[in-house]
């Protein structure tokens, strides 16, 4: 639905238009010609105009020229009695969405006026979403005009000028470093560093002494005193990304920051006090890993008195094309060369897609049909999007179809998965040498996880198992 003028020094004409334009909720204007519709297009906005060609007061290239001085967005549809190549090449030239020669098919305007509101409509929201940001990646500003986006933004504006502690939940790629930034960025720390750090890059030592700092001999290779994170962030903010997977130890000496704004080295004693905002991201659901004993219930408790959710780009789809734009900005940006646009083709394929790498996926991406694409438009040849399949080799699955198809009456299926996760660890362990960090990046696990299931399914150590203990 939108708002429409129509032009045209024909009254029966403009009637019969209006009549079939209102059946589809438009709210619509007349005007008998070039004269009369000066003043309307000056005083108001509209999404659509349809005018004559020819009329005895001027043409509708004059009219086409008006709309556009104060708004590019407004699609303008050309009608004409006497269509010829010239006059149809002239007015696409100048920017008309479309051409439609007289008499005209009700129906076929009907639909006309329907793309081009629509494309009204996306072009302001892309205007608007523009004139907001500057950049996608490393500013405080969140790209979208979805519900959901508009939710978030909310959100950060009520709790962006508090102390509280935020945790930040979304999937991998959906741009929770952005919004812990925005956060920081309207909070009242603003003039103090923010300092970012991804727990999942660390072990579980390292980490202790990345936030925490260390003592002098605290460990191997400790040949001085290191002040940690938590210092380094002194009257800022520190954001914790992938907290999830933090280490028990870890989280116990994050609860008292939280607690009492208290930090130790490790291989120290001494408290040293800090003023510190903690935001904390993670991908993982929390509530499980409490109740799997691989987070504190304490801690949670006191992370999710403000949990913000970032939606996945799937359940934001209405963004994707302004993103494309915005992105496909910064790229050329980066790369110094032209922006190139999607193709109609090239965005229906990506909006088909429901992308489990997210935004950073989209954007991969868009860099990758800009390096290797052959001209200014993307086409969906240029976009490898990832198979929904497993990564199970055909071979595998189809023996494991035919196994299922043989199975026997009764099945105890919480015992076979037990016993084959259990199999499954063992043979990643016999592969990594022992090695848990390496076992878990073979399955796709965290080393926390790892260590979980290890315990839960009392596998023994390689060398132990070796000898039979």
């Amino acid at each position: 639905m939108g708002r429409l003028l129509i032009v045209d020094d024909e009254p029966n004409l403009r009637r019969v238009l209006s009549s079939d334009l209102r059946l589809d909720g438009h709210l619509v204007e007349e005007a008998d010609g070039v004269t009369a519709a000066i003043p309307l297009l000056n005083q108001r906005d509209y999404d659509v105009v349809v005018t004559d060609q020819k009329m005895p007061d001027g043409d509708g290239l004059k009219i086409l020229s008006i709309a556009h001085e104060s708004d590019q967005s407004v699609a303008v549809i050309f009608l004409t009695a006497v269509p010829t190549i010239e006059l149809a090449v002239e007015s696409m030239r100048q920017g008309a969405f479309d051409f439609i020669a007289k008499p005209f098919n009700p129906e076929v305007v009907r639909a006309t006026v329907r793309r081009a509101c629509e494309r009204t409509s996306l072009l302001r929201e892309n205007q608007l979403l523009k004139s907001t940001v500057g950049s996608l990646f490393g500013t405080d500003t969140i790209f979208g005009n979805s519900p959901e986006i508009k939710a978030v933004r909310e959100q950060i504006a009520r709790v962006a000028p508090t102390e509280a502690t935020v945790l930040i939940v979304g999937e991998t790629g959906t741009g929770k470093e952005l919004v812990a930034r925005a956060i920081h960025r309207n909070s009242r720390r603003a003039n103090k560093p923010l300092i970012a750090v991804n727990c999942a890059a660390f072990t579980e030592t390292l980490l202790e002494s990345e936030l925490f700092g260390h003592e002098r001999g605290a460990f191997t290779g400790a040949d001085r005193a290191r002040q940690g994170l938590f210092e380094a962030a002194h009257g800022g903010t520190l954001f914790l990304d992938e907290a999830g997977e933090m280490s028990l130890a870890a989280q116990a000496k994050l609860l008292r920051v939280l607690v009492d704004g208290q930090v130790v080295r490790v291989g120290s004693t001494q408290a040293r006090t800090v003023d510190v905002r903690v935001l904390v991201a993670t991908h993982r659901n929390l509530e499980e890993r409490v109740q799997q004993g691989l987070f504190r219930q304490d801690l949670y408790y006191r992370l999710a008195v403000v949990p913000i959710h970032i939606p996945a780009l799937r359940e934001r789809k209405e963004d994707i094309p302004g993103l494309c734009e915005v992105l496909s900005t910064q790229i050329a940006k980066d790369l110094k060369i032209r922006p190139k646009h999607m193709s109609p083709e090239g965005l229906q394929k990506i909006m088909e897609y429901a992308f489990p790498g997210n935004i950073r996926e989209l954007r991969n991406l868009l860099e990758r049909a800009h390096i290797l694409g052959p001209g200014e438009a993307i086409f969906p040849e240029e976009l490898p999007l990832s198979s929904a399949d497993s990564t199970v080799p055909s071979t595998k699955k189809l023996e494991m179809r035919q196994w299922i198809r043989s199975l026997p009456p009764v099945v105890q299926l919480r015992e076979l998965l037990t016993s084959f996760e259990k199999a499954l660890i063992e043979r990643a362990l016999e592969q990594a040498n022992g090695v848990q960090a390496e076992a878990a990046r073979m399955l796709g696990l965290s080393r926390s996880d790892m260590g979980y299931k290890v315990t839960k399914h009392s596998i023994a150590r390689l060398e132990d198992r070796a000898r039979g203990g």
